[in-house]
């Protein structure tokens, strides 16, 4: 009976160790959603910590009738793939902001360079453990990613060093573990010099790892031989394959409100509730306003529209060419909480054109589901809506369904077009021509990131809440405008949620006619 007891005390205390660390730190309801810290910290708690307590030895000797109870609960939990995804998104958010590693494992978003401010303030500072450290370096090590590997593992090591000594039930990694994980990222990254020393330090712990015995006389050898600290800079995986990468990770980090070029900081669009002439949005510096930044304004748009008579468009024009618009208050938050909750059952893994087929993609992370005008008045309403204001022709076939996505933790879409660059896409099943124009709806805010940037014409425009971004496509003779190179943003704190309408070329040949220009 003691020792039936005793156990029954050990697992209690474990569970009561893992739930108090648990609420410590997940006190604020929003909070694990709106800090990618807190919510990769949720995410290992729920998909590693849990089940080792609950699968633990004393847990299955006594409780069979616990482990029943929990088969559905664990259904739900998260699992391998969404830890992995959650590491990966963390890694991203460093490369895609130039975040320093060391500074975020301390939960301080700031920038590698000196003198940032920080791109993101936490009402409350959510540090990462030396296990969770261990783990995003391990993610990118199984990749063979030892640009990141190093980073995250360096860090893990720093902490280990730290804690050496106390004992954490809930680790799942030791010192030991980043020592022998980081030397060999060291090795396959060309310096056998610290790779030796990293496994000589590992020997000092586990003299006995036969394996890492092996490891220091071959680093010896190498190193006999000549080859020693790599002097090539590592780099990071896939970086020739994004040629716009540095423009679009500049775009990205630059301060919410600042639009257009780079040094010319805009005032953020304020909401407007009586109507009223819009005022033009001035520089706050002393530069000269660029000539084409002239001819920027905001209005109130009827369109001649009955629809807009009693209601107009709040537009702001963001850019001349490309032809960009955000219209303010397009949506009320009624209705954004309803798209959202309408297409919440029905989000899935985005996919991205690849040819004549569809498949996921590292470039576009997110999730997605198409709502048709029946599935709901709301979803009707919106539609009339984005016709009045754009004057364009929205019935079947000349438009497609609404797509709503949802950005989480990291959630992006690096650069892409969005009308079809090859006769071969997709886009074309629906014999109604390519992508004339598109409209991007802001169904929520977020606290840091998400910016939508567009890549060769040189400007960003922030998440507004219920706005509507309009852009077309396509030029007016049916080429497509290489300046809607666009992109969307790391989430870096939130949950971002849009809602886009693509609208085709056929029923608008009277709408946006050609012009007389045959090159415009």
């Amino acid at each position: 009976l003691g020792s039936h007891l005793r156990e029954e005390s050990a697992r209690l205390r474990r569970l009561r160790r893992f739930y108090e660390k648990v609420q410590a730190l997940h006190q604020d309801p929003e909070a694990s959603v709106d800090n990618p810290l807190l919510a990769f910290s949720l995410i290992k708690r729920l998909c590693s910590d849990w089940p080792n307590i609950i699968h633990s030895g004393e847990a299955t000797r006594n409780a069979q009738a616990l482990h029943a109870s929990l088969r559905e609960v664990e259904q739900e939990l998260p699992g391998a793939e969404d830890l992995h995804g959650a590491a990966q998104a963390l890694m991203r958010l460093q490369d895609v902001y130039a975040l320093n590693v060391k500074a975020l494992a301390n939960g301080v978003f700031q920038g590698s360079g000196t003198g940032h401010l920080p791109l993101y303030n936490p009402s409350r500072r959510v540090s990462l453990s030396a296990d969770d450290c261990f783990h995003v370096g391990k993610v990118a090590y199984d990749r063979g990613d030892y640009y990141h590997s190093i980073m995250w593992l360096e860090e893990a090591v720093s902490l280990f060093h730290l804690s050496y000594g106390s004992w954490n039930s809930e680790g799942q990694s030791s010192l030991e573990d980043a020592l022998d994980h980081l030397a060999f990222s060291y090795f396959m990254a060309g310096n056998i010099s610290h790779a030796l020393n990293l496994s000589r330090e590992f020997l000092r712990h586990d003299p006995s790892n036969q394996r890492v015995t092996r490891n220091v006389a071959k680093y010896e050898k190498l190193l006999e031989m000549g080859m020693g600290k790599s002097t090539r800079p590592l780099r990071r995986p896939n970086s020739t394959h994004l040629q716009s990468r540095d423009t679009y990770e500049e775009l990205c980090q630059r301060p919410r409100g600042q639009v257009g070029l780079a040094g010319s900081a805009m005032v953020p669009p304020q909401p407007l509730s009586a109507p009223a002439p819009y005022a033009l949005l001035g520089p706050l510096s002393s530069q000269p306003v660029p000539e084409r930044r002239l001819h920027l304004s905001c209005s109130y748009e009827t369109k001649s529209s009955p629809y807009l008579l009693l209601q107009p468009a709040k537009k702001e024009m963001v850019q001349i060419q490309p032809y960009v618009a955000l219209y303010h208050d397009f949506i009320s938050d009624a209705e954004a909480e309803t798209i959202k909750g309408l297409a919440g059952p029905w989000l899935q893994r985005s996919v991205v054109a690849s040819g004549e087929k569809q498949q996921k993609a590292e470039y576009r992370i997110s999730k997605s589901a198409w709502l048709k005008d029946t599935a709901d008045p709301v979803v009707r309403a919106l539609d009339r809506r984005i016709a009045a204001v754009t004057g364009l022709d929205l019935r079947p076939p000349y438009a497609e369904y609404l797509q709503v996505v949802n950005y989480g933790m990291g959630g992006h879409y690096e650069p892409h077009f969005d009308h079809a660059t090859s006769r071969k896409s997709p886009l074309y099943r629906m014999k109604s021509g390519n992508r004339i124009a598109t409209v991007m709806i802001y169904l929520s805010a977020v606290e840091a990131g998400g910016s939508t940037v567009f890549i060769h014409a040189n400007f960003s425009v922030p998440v507004v809440k219920n706005a509507a971004l309009f852009w077309w496509n396509l030029q007016r003779n049916g080429n497509g405008d290489g300046d809607t190179l666009h992109a969307g943003c790391p989430v870096l704190a939130g949950d971002k949620w849009v809602a886009n309408k693509w609208i085709h070329e056929h029923g608008q040949e009277f709408r946006r006619p050609c012009g007389t220009n045959p090159w415009d």
